[in-house]
């Protein structure tokens, strides 16, 4: 990922702060903020001689932004394109991203109810999304200046990059399609834009939501993992088992807190091992603390940061998540049941119940149901059925739909989101 700084902090902020007042009640001017005459056009949609380009614009917090990028960046490789992905953090002023990314990790780990607490109000609130842009809105020069004159498409991952490209492509600043990739089952009301061409949804359900929040043109467009993940064979298991050192006979439960390690994961650790139907094991990631805690507590398999996740996928009987991100797409590509329990608060609660609607999760909303869903998911028929849903997700490859937009195989014009009623 480029990553690249911003040199008058005291200007960007000066001009955030125009913009926010641009969109409070009883000013004038339009929602989004007043014109900069300054901003550059990208030409865009300029075929070279050699290979066409297209731009991913991702969000560096946490790793599924990141990963849906570079999965993405891979198989549009695969079709002939050069690919810049951008971390648009890098964006804002010097060490602001940083500073974003940092106090959302101290909220979710020391605070989370105020993190939910803020998401739902975002939810809650209609000017969500058009504050959202507002305060980004300073961020759009600095972008057009980095795609470059080839650019075919621009594809967003990140909820903030959605907000920057948007009014670009409505205003006709930018004139190659702009899409945006859903990662979450959950589309929370800052995902949606004016002027994106098409959103790359996971299922029916996300469609649905999005194309209430105003999205104009949604498609269930598959969903991406890394090629590594997929069902194991009895062999491959008693391999995987050996690979990581773990019982050869157990069932096991495979429990997971994304790449930070946040959550309630001692205690799910916890009353996973207390039901007697698997042994957990847990990846702690980048949290180190967790992991000296679950040691002293004598949890015999707990692992930090591994880089080999589709072999330990391979070793284990059913998936434990809490936020519903990629390591549950992971899971589903793998073939393994996923029981999400303990969800961290905002997008984790989101995405467990869209999910659960999709029918590719089971969420445990009681402790005392614990047990009886592990067993059901380990050995059921409702474990079977769940996994030949997730299954599906991947059936279809989104990055069709980018394709035929960045070769003009569809005709690609700005679209007009019309804001939510609700």
């Amino acid at each position: 990922m480029r990553r690249f700084g911003y040199k008058r902090p005291v200007v960007w902020w000066a001009t955030t702060v125009r913009s926010v007042r641009a969109v409070l009640p009883g000013r004038d001017g339009p929602f989004d903020g007043p014109a900069d005459e300054s901003v550059p056009v990208c030409p865009g949609g300029v075929l070279d001689e050699g290979q066409p380009r297209i731009v991913v614009l991702s969000g560096g917090i946490g790793a599924g932004h990141d990963h849906a990028s570079q999965e993405l960046a891979r198989r549009l490789r695969q079709q002939g394109f050069q690919v810049d992905c951008i971390d648009l953090l890098g964006a804002m002023p010097r060490g602001s991203g940083r500073l974003i990314c940092a106090v959302y990790r101290r909220m979710l780990r020391v605070a989370p109810w105020s993190y939910h607490a803020l998401f739902r109000l975002a939810c809650r609130f209609p000017g969500a999304a058009p504050c959202t842009r507002a305060l980004v809105r300073p961020l759009r020069s600095r972008v057009l200046r980095l795609l470059p004159p080839d650019t075919r498409a621009v594809v967003s991952t990140f909820p903030l990059s959605t907000q920057v490209l948007g009014p670009l492509r409505r205003d006709g600043r930018l004139a190659a399609p702009a899409i945006t990739y859903l990662t979450d089952f959950g589309v929370h009301p800052i995902w949606v834009s004016p002027g994106i061409d098409v959103y790359c949804a996971p299922h029916e359900v996300s469609q649905a939501q999005a194309a209430a929040l105003g999205a104009a043109d949604v498609r269930v467009a598959g969903r991406l993992v890394a090629a590594g993940f997929r069902p194991a064979s009895a062999p491959d298991r008693l391999r995987a088992r050996e690979r990581f050192r773990l019982p050869p006979d157990a069932p096991l439960a495979l429990l997971v807190a994304g790449s930070w390690g946040v959550g309630e994961v001692t205690t799910a650790a916890t009353e996973i091992a207390a039901t007697g139907v698997a042994v957990p094991v847990v990846v702690c990631a980048r949290n180190e603390t967790l992991r000296r805690q679950l040691r002293r507590r004598g949890f015999d398999h707990v692992l930090g940061w591994v880089d080999d996740m589709p072999t330990l996928m391979r070793a284990v009987d059913v998936l434990v998540e809490n936020a519903g991100g990629l390591t549950a797409l992971e899971g589903m590509a793998s073939g393994l049941p996923v029981v999400t329990y303990r969800p961290i608060p905002g997008h984790g609660r989101a995405n467990a119940a869209m999910m659960q609607a999709a029918g590719v999760v089971t969420w445990v909303q009681r402790r005392d149901a614990l047990r009886a869903t592990l067993a059901a998911a380990i050995d059921g028929t409702a474990g079977r059925a769940q996994r030949q849903a997730a299954l599906a997700l991947f059936d279809a490859d989104p990055t069709m739909v980018i394709v035929d937009l960045a070769k003009g195989r569809e005709s690609a014009t700005p679209a007009r989101t019309r804001p939510s009623r609700r």
